[in-house]
């Protein structure tokens, strides 16, 4: 069934695409003689407001292009129409989001994961709070954003471009305003999974801006805030990973069966609050000034309470007494589905994270006319950092052991069943001790990400004897960027008092796991545990698994390039585009911290420097009837991930001898002399527009991906460096230790191509029937493939040891957004879609891995009323708003379907507000 809704809308959109653009084309054909040409140029200035107001700018940003981009334009000041940039990003044809924590908050695009694409605040490239380059949008709101362009080919300059794509936000530009102009918007939300522990389920948004200029209009100044609180309501069941078909009693031989389960029940709270301002200053008509600045600061507190089992370790492995299954259910793949298991001894759970986020921008814009020149000097600053919390408080029934019986039943649509015999709802028998799993772990990262900008650049006329050349544009830029990443952890060990319960005046209300047949379990405050109980000293280099995660990285890169814009007739058609050459020059380096067992910190610095030449063309012709064809040719790279380029190396000797007779040596970290990703790429995209009203297009690119940067393994590394020194194990005296081992790392590696077929409708229904008027659609439909295939050791008990397609990729990802808009009222239903791909997660270590994550379908709706200006509350309108209207789970799993690793729902969220506009 879902395999034919899909070939339905793809059917209806290459119909759409086909159908429309001859009938209207036909019938523009018939009535052109009669209508005067005044009259086609009144009708483009007829004012449009709300949705329709959205995306006839969007299509005009669209259509003006002379690269092949997308967009998305503010309905109005402070007013985008989704909850966050994300979201309306999702929508775009050929991108696609993945959920983190119930929000859109990383974009893939045109299949390729969220690290080949770039993003721009006011064309200069944003730093991120994440360990890599990918910049996280819901730290971006949505209200101060006045639009966004997605450049899917680059251009020679354009500046910090990536191999996916160039995602640049744009604010809102004060002296582009008639007049004063200001918003105000408040909404207050709830989350449909209730209040749990000692989180509720309301938040609210308030947002306010004001634009203004001066009488003589050569100053104008922009100011924007924005507020939000969400709460974090969260239902989960997970399995450990990997499944395996070792031996186990009771078990029929060669089932998979996993390690181990847990049912949780987050909750907690986001804050944010985000400023953005714009001061120009146009002092003559030769020479205009801006000033942007940026700052957004987040805060987010949340709280796993989690009953947890393993299934193989009860305080001995294997499990001593032993682990029994009975009354097991086995699929025909051969998968565990259901069972009665015994000797077990689970845990419940306290997972507590803070997370503080800071990012602030500044750029300084000034464009100079210099007779018939155009000369822009462009100054950025943007820094970002990150601080963390992580901790962990295990507890147990007592007094220990005490062994459980617990009914198991696994589902792969659903939350997983785990009944257990014991009851776990009283906190004053859980104890806080040395548990299976210890009493405690934390983690104390740190980010921090500063990017220096210049560009200066000029654009030139070309002389009219150069014909169908209309100008020449050169440029210099330069970017310096460091990300320093820290992560000191460690054991949170039970104090001297010893074992204990957790005191009643640091519990919170019990939450219920009811959903994984589980009852209430007791939700406490977890740091104030921690400092009132237990010890927590972490480290960052007591022992070798630590100092991997420690690093510097710093890049500069010094860009020039050249571009030809062309601007003429071929014949009866117009040609519009440009080509030329950017030849980028980079400084790659990294200091970290290397360690092996036993031996002293050395630091390390490593780095390399590389130079690639990036030619680029982008040609539009345009045919009557509004019919544009795009081709797009260009060399493209994307920067390697910043965690890949880290010096640091963990090494690790073994404490006995192997067959050589020496102790084995082995290592794992990443490699500051990696080369870019590299691709070549070609762009087709046939246009047809209806003014600015509608479009339909369909699009189609190739990537030769020339190189693949993945995790690969050296088995006869030179460890020599780096065991000279280390001691002889007091067990194994004498016994040396090998020079040569196993080390796996990030290399380049061979590629592989990639090509989509993108297909987009955006239609007034109008258009095709009149007595639809304020009805439209907007609907795309991407179908990709790719022939890469990878393997990555790091992820291997995730997506298996075999090849695997490329992370971020959906086969198919589709978009239908239907609106209704007429006499102030507005309504519109939105659902993005997406088949099953590849997914980058953090795992518990912080790490980043590779699961498989289930296609998803996520539909939004909202509804408003705008009174009319000749009305006493002209200005005000009322919206509500749901966001996950179906309440879609997020699910991955292991290999295959039947084997699944967690399923999680966040609920849906209602919005209930009012804008001001004044």
């Amino acid at each position: 069934m879902l395999q034919l809704k899909r070939n339905l809308l793809s059917a209806a959109l290459a119909s759409a695409i086909a159908l429309t653009a001859a009938s209207v084309q036909a019938q523009t054909a018939e009535t052109a003689p009669e209508q005067p040409q005044q009259e086609a140029t009144e009708l483009d200035t007829v004012v449009v407001t709300g949705i329709r107001r959205g995306i006839e700018s969007a299509i005009s940003v669209k259509r003006d292009s002379t690269s092949i981009v997308e967009a998305i334009s503010a309905e109005d000041i402070g007013k985008l129409p989704d909850v966050s940039i994300a979201e309306s990003l999702a929508r775009l044809p050929g991108l696609a989001a993945q959920r983190v924590a119930g929000r859109a908050q990383v974009i893939s695009v045109r299949g390729l994961s969220p690290d080949f694409s770039t993003t721009l605040l006011n064309g200069r490239e944003m730093v991120s709070t994440g360990d890599n380059r990918s910049v996280e949008f819901d730290q971006y709101p949505s209200e101060l954003i006045g639009g966004v362009t997605v450049y899917k080919t680059p251009d020679a300059g354009l500046v910090g471009q990536g191999l996916s794509g160039t995602l640049d936000m744009q604010t809102v530009r004060p002296l582009n305003f008639d007049g004063p102009v200001g918003a105000i918007g408040v909404r207050g939300q709830r989350n449909s999974l209730g209040a749990a522990a000692n989180t509720s389920a309301y938040g609210e948004r308030i947002n306010a801006s004001y634009i203004t200029q001066s009488e003589d209009r050569r100053f104008g100044f922009s100011i924007g805030y924005s507020h939000t609180s969400t709460p974090i309501q969260e239902n989960q069941v997970g399995l450990y990973e990997p499944w395996k078909t070792d031996e186990r009693p009771g078990l029929p031989a060669g089932t998979y069966a996993s390690d181990g389960i847990k049912a949780l029940r987050r909750t907690g709270e986001t804050k944010r609050d985000g400023v953005m301002a714009t001061l120009q200053f146009r002092a003559s008509d030769s020479w205009t000034s801006t000033l942007d600045l940026f700052h957004s600061e987040a805060e987010q507190i949340d709280t796993a309470n989690q009953w947890e089992m393993n299934t193989q370790y009860n305080g001995s492995f294997p499990c001593d007494p032993e682990c029994v299954y009975s009354n097991v259910t086995v699929n025909g793949n051969g998968t565990f589905t259901g069972g009665t298991l015994s000797g077990v001894y689970p845990l419940v759970r306290g997972m507590y994270n803070r997370r503080e986020d800071e990012i602030n921008a500044f750029g300084w814009n000034n464009a100079f006319n210099v007779g018939q020149a155009r000369i822009i000097a462009d100054l950025g600053w943007s820094k970002a950092k990150r601080d963390e919390l992580n901790l962990e408080n295990n507890t147990q029934l007592v007094p220990a052991p005490q062994y459980d019986t617990v009914q198991l039943v696994y589902r792969n649509n659903g939350f997983s069943q785990m009944v257990p015999t014991l009851d776990y709802s009283d906190p004053s028998q859980l104890y806080l001790r040395n548990t299976i799993y210890g009493s405690g772990y934390g983690k104390v990262p740190s980010v921090e990400d500063e990017l220096k900008t210049f560009k200066l650049a000029a654009e030139l006329p070309a002389p009219a004897s150069w014909g169908w050349l209309s100008g020449i544009d050169v440029g210099l830029a330069y970017a310096d960027r460091e990300k320093i990443k820290r992560q000191p952890e460690g054991d949170i060990l039970v104090g001297p008092q010893g074992e204990t319960p957790i005191a009643a005046d640091l519990q919170y209300r019990p939450v219920n796991l009811g959903f994984a047949g589980l009852g209430y379990i007791p939700a406490w405050n977890v740091p104030e545990a921690v400092a009132r109980y237990m010890i927590f000293e972490p480290s960052a280099t007591a022992f070798p698994y630590l100092v991997a995660k420690s690093w510097d990285v710093n890049e500069e890169t010094a860009t020039a390039y050249i571009k030809g814009n062309v601007d003429t007739n071929w014949g009866d058609v117009a040609v519009r585009g440009n080509f030329g050459v950017q030849v980028q020059r980079t400084d790659q380096s990294s200091d970290a911290v290397q360690l092996t067992n036993g031996g002293e910190p050395q630091p390390v610095s490593l780095g390399k420097k590389m130079t690639d030449v990036l030619p680029s063309m982008n040609l539009a012709f345009s045919f009557a009837n509004d019919q544009t064809l795009r081709v797009a040719a260009a060399k493209q790279v994307a920067r390697p991930r910043v965690d890949q380029l880290r010096a640091s190396i963990e090494v690790n000797v073994s404490d006995g001898p192997d067959s050589s007779g020496n102790r084995v040596v082995s290592g794992n970290g990443g490699n500051p002399m990696l080369d870019p990703w590299e691709a070549y790429a070609f762009d087709i995209s046939y246009e047809k527009y209806f003014g600015s009203k509608a479009y339909v297009s369909a699009a189609y690119f190739y990537k030769d991906l020339r190189t693949y940067i993945f995790t690969q393994t050296n088995p006869f590394f030179d460890f020599s460096d780096f065991v000279a020194g280390v001691p002889e194990h007091p067990d194994f005296p004498g016994v040396g230790v090998s020079d040569t081992g196993s080390y796996s790392a990030p290399a380049n590696g061979k590629g592989g191509s990639l090509q989509s077929l993108e297909l987009t409708a955006s239609l007034p229904l109008d258009l095709l029937w009149e007595p639809l008027a304020g009805f439209g659609i907007i609907a795309s439909a991407s179908f990709s493939d790719s022939n890469i295939k990878i393997q990555d050791p790091e992820s291997a008990s995730s997506v298996g040891s075999g090849d695997i397609d490329l992370p971020g990729l959906s086969d198919r990802v589709y978009n239908l957004t239907a609106y209704y808009e007429r006499n102030g009222f507005e309504a519109r239903v939105s659902q993005r879609r997406r088949s099953d791909f590849i997914g980058e997660i953090g795992n518990f270590n912080g790490n980043r891995t590779l699961r498989y994550v289930v296609g998803e379908e996520i539909t939004d709706a909202q509804v408003s009323y705008s009174f009319p200006e000749s009305h006493a509350l002209g200005g005000l309108s009322v919206l509500f708003q749901v966001s996950n209207l179906t309440n879609e789970a997020y699910r991955t799993y292991a290999e295959s379907k039947d084997r699944p690793l967690e399923y999680v729902e966040w609920g849906r969220t209602y919005l209930l507000g009012v804008n001001y506009r004044f």
